[in-house]
């Protein structure tokens, strides 16, 4: 059985990290948590149930998660955030894949919890997560602050059964203030990698995260919950282009500005 490293970054989740090591005590043979210098006792707490902690300045989800990869002692990462923890179900498909590892990505389905409600219908579900892999073969990638795990070269990768439950948000105001953080980080992601926005994107983008996800995706099926994830992720995908269109005027006008001096 080969050896597996479980890997998480944290910054004040003294409420959530003990869930998650709990989660996945039975099959970690390593736990590393990055702290981004937690003033609660997320530390403390990580430190408790065995894991190792490094205190490291936050430089963005991406870059703070490949530093994490690269304290794993181990070649098998299980990436996790401080929020998430893995099923009875997911541990079992976990341990099996550690037998052998045939693949060297395997992914699984996250299931969000959303004011105490499993959500099981609309964006929310599958949304299917590449998160156990060999670190030789695949580093952290993406836009933050949504990101990802990008393999070197194409790979197979191996659906688990089981989920990886996600505990979202326990109020709408907490949903809210967390689009508006999400909404400007990533439109300077998006900034910053050089994609611009029409104003027919801003439009259009908003209203299709509405209908894709309440309608086609069949969110409406999940009652009062699943309308306000559909309205909240087209607020925020609006928030987003509108965000961006903003750093698109202050650079053009900045230019101009320039030219004329």
């Amino acid at each position: 059985m080969q050896s597996l490293s479980v890997v998480i970054i944290t910054y004040n989740e003294e409420k959530n990290i003990r869930r998650c090591i709990e989660s996945v005590k039975q099959i970690a043979d390593e736990i590393v948590v990055v702290d981004s210098f937690s003033d609660d006792g997320t530390a403390d707490i990580a430190i408790s149930f065995g894991a190792v902690v490094k205190q490291l300045r936050f430089d963005g989800y991406i870059k703070q998660k490949n530093k994490a990869i690269d304290l794993a002692t181990n070649n098998l990462v299980l990436l996790l955030d401080a929020d998430e923890a893995v099923s009875v179900e997911l541990a079992s498909s976990i341990l099996k894949a550690k037998t052998d590892f045939i693949y060297k990505a395997y992914s699984m389905k996250r299931c969000s919890i959303f004011r105490g409600k499993y959500i099981r219908h609309g964006l929310w579900y599958p949304d299917k997560k590449l998160r156990l892999f060999d670190k030789r073969f695949g580093t952290c990638g993406g836009l933050n602050p949504h990101d990802k795990i990008i393999m070197h070269k194409a790979v197979e990768v191996k659906l688990l059964e089981g989920d990886l439950i996600h505990y979202t948000y326990e109020t709408l105001k907490e949903y809210r203030v967390r689009n508006e953080e999400v909404s400007t980080v990533a439109a300077q992601s998006l900034y910053n990698a050089g994609i611009r926005r029409s104003r027919l994107k801003i439009i259009f983008s908003p209203l299709w995260a509405f209908i894709n996800g309440y309608f086609l995706r069949l969110g409406f099926l999940e009652g009062y919950e699943g309308f306000v994830i559909a309205v909240n992720t087209s607020q925020q995908c609006y928030s987003k282009y509108q965000k961006l269109r903003q750093l698109q005027r202050e650079d053009i006008a900045e230019v101009a500005w320039e030219k004329s001096y």
